[in-house]
């Protein structure tokens, strides 16, 4: 439906070469938005029966509304076809990585759809337990744990904590061993590998904050000092290469290293490592630029991956873990938002960008000015007949680089008070949302079968009010 004869040349000379003219500016490109997301016959959007003009009326914007069966379906997927692949050889364990976004409704939605919960910090484990997850499928992630978080994870009950260095593992076995507990612990070691994805959300590498390194030996070195811990049960290895993924290159390389290292380590600990977890990090659909791999083919590469490498290796086959938090949460969200101002800027040489300001940004949605990355939009209050132009939707915050969607067709009679929805924003943006110029935080609602559960509400002039002591 993107498909034009003058391709990216059709209009602005400033369009990029990625983003085709459309055929139709009011079509919902398949794979940007979430199952239950279409058009009423009056042309407005509508997520599982329930009209965006009722939800700016019910909960005003920014607001983030969420396919509650999209979520669901998705992570029914990757438990399903994970667990189809992986049968044959040891099995599998699928957990969900609550950083891309968590509440206690989505802990829940998780527990419900029979997934494990990765954590990363106090509050996400605060959050997990007041939405009943059962402690022992929960992982604890951290570079930076806490004593009083250790101490917290440990009481809890947590079914394994990821050791992040050697200091650690001394510190958590002391914890341990004051509380009268055995905890099962995964080593997070660093298998070297160059994600193709961006810097900051490439975590396997050497020169970063994550891990215990393989090429150094401090991995071999942390095996065998868990091993002779008093307190603590070495479960198995971690790795994540990174986020935003699109092929298994890099999962293979990680696995065969991490899979050395279980061979070493089992030599030197005389007994088997029987689990090794990848990770997650698998990239979704952003723009027409993207081109994710489905659920299936994920499932069936790393199988084979796992399976060979073993082989190779004479290894016996550990049961394998795997983390997808974006797959799930991203796709199954869209916000919401208000047009405002409208300003034609010139550019010279004849040419105009029109700048849409909307009544968010970067507050609640940074990942454009943080990674550079790339949205779609659309209008979503109405369809046009109006010829398409190429626009800049920006937020309202007092930064330059405030932008939401860097370069999008919408009809060139979009206007204030018309609602604009970008799809894709469950992961890592309301995770990453601030108070940036005071602004309030958004409200997230979750839509299924007609109606609407307010699962966030929106934040306050009081709340923001109430923790400035003065």
């Amino acid at each position: 439906m993107r498909a034009h004869e003058a391709g990216a040349l059709h209009g602005n000379d400033l369009v990029p070469q990625w983003l085709p003219y459309p055929s139709d500016v009011n079509h919902l490109i398949e794979g940007l938005w979430s199952a239950k997301t279409t058009r009423n016959a009056r042309g407005e959007v509508e997520i599982a029966g329930v009209g965006v003009s009722e939800i700016k009326e019910r909960f005003g914007t920014p607001t983030f509304v969420i396919d509650e069966e999209d979520f669901r379906s998705r992570a029914r997927l990757f438990r399903d076809t994970f667990e189809r692949a992986f049968e044959p050889l040891a099995g599998v364990d699928m957990s969900y990585a609550s950083k891309a976004f968590l509440s206690i409704a989505i802990a829940r939605w998780v527990r419900e759809e029979g997934l494990g919960l990765d954590v990363c910090s106090g509050g996400e484990l605060a959050i997990a337990l007041r939405a009943g997850s059962d402690a022992s499928r929960l992982t604890f992630h951290g570079n930076n744990k806490s004593d009083a978080e250790l101490t917290f994870a440990v009481e809890a009950g947590v079914g394994r904590i990821v050791t992040d260095s050697l200091d650690e593992i001394d510190r958590l076995n002391a914890i341990a061993a004051r509380l009268g507990v055995s905890q099962p612990v995964l080593l997070r070691v660093t298998s070297g590998v160059e994600a193709h994805t961006h810097e900051f959300i490439s975590t396997a590498h050497e020169d970063q904050k994550f891990g215990i390194s393989i090429a150094t030996g401090d991995a071999l070195e942390a095996i065998r000092r868990v091993e002779a811990a008093d307190a603590l049960r070495l479960e198995g290895l971690h790795s994540h290469i990174g986020s935003q993924i699109f092929d298994t290159n890099g999962f293979e390389v990680a696995a065969r290293r991490v899979l050395a290292l279980a061979k070493e380590g089992r030599e030197a600990i005389g007994r088997p490592i029987t689990h090794i977890v990848l990770g997650g990090g698998f990239g979704v659909m952003y723009t027409t630029q993207n081109t994710p791999r489905t659920a299936e083919q994920l499932a069936e590469q790393l199988a084979a991956i796992v399976e060979n490498s073993c082989r190779a290796l004479e290894l016996e086959i550990p049961r394998l873990g795997f983390e997808p938090g974006r797959a799930i949460a991203g796709p199954s969200t869209q916000t919401l938002y208000t047009v405002g101002t409208l300003k034609d800027v010139e550019l010279g040489g004849g040419q105009q960008r029109l700048y849409v300001s909307i009544d968010g940004g970067m507050s609640d949605n940074i990942r454009t000015a943080l990674y550079d990355a790339d949205y779609s939009c659309l209008l979503s209050n109405r369809t046009s007949e109006v010829e398409p132009r190429v626009v800049r939707v920006v937020g309202k915050h007092c930064e330059s680089g405030d932008i939401v969607v860097k370069d999008e067709y919408l009809p060139a009679d979009v206007r204030r008070g018309d609602l604009i929805s970008v799809p894709v924003t469950g992961a890592y943006c309301y995770a990453l949302a601030s108070n940036y110029n005071c602004a309030l935080k958004p409200a997230v609602v979750s839509v299924k079968d007609g109606e609407v559960s307010e699962m966030i509400r929106r934040e306050t002039l009081e709340d923001l009010l109430a923790r400035d002591l003065g």
